[in-house]
């Protein structure tokens, strides 16, 4: 499955109303993936593992639990390629949806679920990214000094220097 592939599907699969969590969406994408192929069901936890994995960054969730941001994450995915493309390029959109505590953790589900569908086995998944949070460990590394934004006052300012490493998991 292509990245367009992976995009196209998810709004394909998008319900009409509003569904920030993927509550509907998840089991959409489940129900179309577990008609097959296979290939179909792995191509696209490749391809949500490295929409994960490219949000797996410092500035987007340094202050958040690993599973906080792990679903936050998924949310961001799951509101579309616009919505996604925005908060790339723009961490405090990303922040939003941590603020609101929108999470889509149902969207982690899909590939395992439809996979078990269609082969009636478990899947032992292996994608080339990690959707585990701080897996992208260039995402997480200190930005030279030279390179980070100038600090500003504002709240969402990089803190010059900083030797931050990512929170521990809350439990």
């Amino acid at each position: 499955m292509t990245e367009d592939e992976f995009w196209a599907l998810l709004e394909t699969c998008r319900p009409s109303a509003p569904d920030p969590e993927a509550d509907h969406l998840a089991p959409a994408l489940t129900d179309h993936l577990a008609e097959g192929p296979v290939p179909a069901v792995t191509g696209f936890a490749e391809q949500l593992s490295q929409a994960l994995y490219r949000l797996d960054r410092r500035e987007f969730g340094e202050e958040l639990s690993a599973d906080e941001f792990l679903y936050t994450r998924a949310a961001v995915v799951a509101a579309g390629r616009a919505e996604y493309e925005r908060a790339l390029a723009d961490p405090a959109r990303f922040r939003r949806y941590a603020a609101e505590y929108v999470w889509a953790e149902a969207l982690l589900y899909v590939p395992d679920q439809a996979y078990e569908r269609l082969t009636g086995e478990t899947w032992d998944r292996a994608t080339a990214h990690s959707y585990e949070s701080y897996s992208h460990t260039e995402g997480w590394a200190d930005v030279p000094e030279e390179q980070a934004a100038p600090t500003d006052g504002r709240a969402d300012a990089p803190e010059s220097g900083s030797d931050r490493r990512p929170p521990a998991p809350r439990r």
